[in-house]
């Protein structure tokens, strides 16, 4: 079977290379901006969408204009790649599965990619690599490149530099290490708990840093924007940003590792954690209620990183040859395992479930795990009897015979 994978490295770049690969995603930016206003005039004037060979030759124009002449400076391919990331932000936008696609701010996700492997060299032995206008860049090889190169992305993160090779390569059809399948119940006070009893504790790692960040953007705001000290004040604000996301980041690929090489099949609540995590304000005319234990509560879910530990499993389990299935998570926690009776008063507290019709105890997050495996296998078999491949994590088809 193919599979695409991508390596990460930190690149270690001289100061002429630093500053040139800051000019080349400031060109992408530029194009990416300048693109996304020209399709606004086009859709204000009644003109239809312009595709990406049509805007590419506005690139050429504006790379061999009188007013853009800094755009031949940046190599064609990346910036033609935003033309490409531009057309398909559109796509998504039309096909629901995104916003309207927004301009881009400096410093925000600065990046850009050479989608050519032609221009493309890499020296493993050497730790180096050679990119077209930057020549041979040192990187931190922590890790070998396994395939073919198919692309390479450029990124800043808390002000450094990293480089992303995506590659293909073709491995044999994976066969699961266990035949075990294993139920997950996600929460706050327990980040995961299994349905075989054991649990994952939260790391809450924007908790453990909110103070020292809001000192630091404190810090920040009483600076004069764009004064040598208030870089120096981001630049801070950036760096603890980047050791929250990193933490959480390193604590779901341990965790998705270890369930995915144990277990065989995962069921998951299918959680809408977008829908979960809506502020609560309200209007000016129809305020919300409870507003600030609501905005807790976004916090500490948004904290946990639930869509990316879904993704990760997804992938995961399918290199080791497991599956992953998502089942509604209506009625999980309030559904007794033992009779089937379901009632809000099952759960009287936030950890204990006590069945008021059979007298069955246990604990609540437990209880949920066992259901969504429950309903999870019912899904499966269904699959099965079909003969087909149960589906992954956010492409399930139907729902459950029974609801948890």
């Amino acid at each position: 079977m193919r599979r695409l994978q991508a390596f990460k490295y930190e690149l270690r770049p001289d100061g002429q290379q630093a500053r040139q690969m800051a000019r080349f995603a400031g060109s992408c930016r530029f194009v990416y901006n300048k693109a996304l206003a020209l399709q606004k005039a086009n859709h204000e004037a009644g003109g239809k969408f312009i595709g990406y060979v049509a805007m590419a030759k506005e690139l050429t124009a504006w790379r061999n204009g009188r007013e853009t002449p800094w755009l031949k400076d940046a190599p064609v391919h990346p910036l033609q790649h935003a033309l490409k990331d531009l057309e398909r932000a559109y796509k998504n936008f039309f096909a629901k599965r995104a916003n309207f696609p927004r301009f881009k701010k400096k410093g925000q996700s600065d990046s850009f990619r050479y989608p050519d492997p032609k221009q493309i060299k890499l020296d493993q032995g050497n730790s180096r690599l050679f990119l077209p206008k930057l020549g041979w860049l040192r990187y931190r090889n922590s890790r070998a490149v396994l395939g073919t190169v198919k692309n390479v992305t450029v990124s800043l993160s808390g002000g450094k530099w990293f480089v992303s090779i995506q590659t293909e390569r073709e491995v044999e059809q994976p066969v699961p290490r266990s035949t075990t399948a294993v139920g997950i119940d996600m929460g706050i006070a327990r980040f995961a708990t299994l349905s075989d009893g054991s649990h994952l504790e939260p790391l809450n790692s924007f908790k453990r840093h909110e103070t020292a960040l809001g000192k630091a953007q404190q810090a920040m705001s009483r600076k004069v924007k764009f004064s040598h000290n208030w870089k120096k004040a981001r630049a801070r604000v950036q760096r603890l940003h980047s050791r929250i996301g990193n933490a959480r980041r390193d604590y779901l690929h341990k965790a998705t590792t270890t369930i995915s090489q144990n277990h065989a099949i995962v069921c998951i609540e299918d959680l809408q954690v977008r829908n979960m995590s809506q502020s609560a304000a309200g209007t000016t005319e129809q305020p919300g209620t409870n507003v600030r234990a609501k905005s807790g509560l976004n916090k500490a879910i948004l904290d946990q990183g639930w869509f990316e530990f879904r993704r990760q499993l997804d992938y995961k389990l399918s290199w080791n040859g497991g599956y992953l299935i998502a089942v509604p998570s209506q009625y999980t926690s309030q559904t007794c395992p033992c009779c089937d009776h379901v009632s809000a008063n099952n759960r009287q507290t936030q950890a204990q479930f006590r069945c008021v019709d059979c007298g069955f105890e246990d604990n609540a997050d437990r209880v949920g795990a066992i259901n969504v495996l429950r309903a999870g296998h019912a899904r499966f078999a269904c699959e099965v009897s079909g003969a087909v491949r149960p589906p992954a994590a956010g492409t399930h088809r139907g729902e459950s015979a029974r609801p948890g």
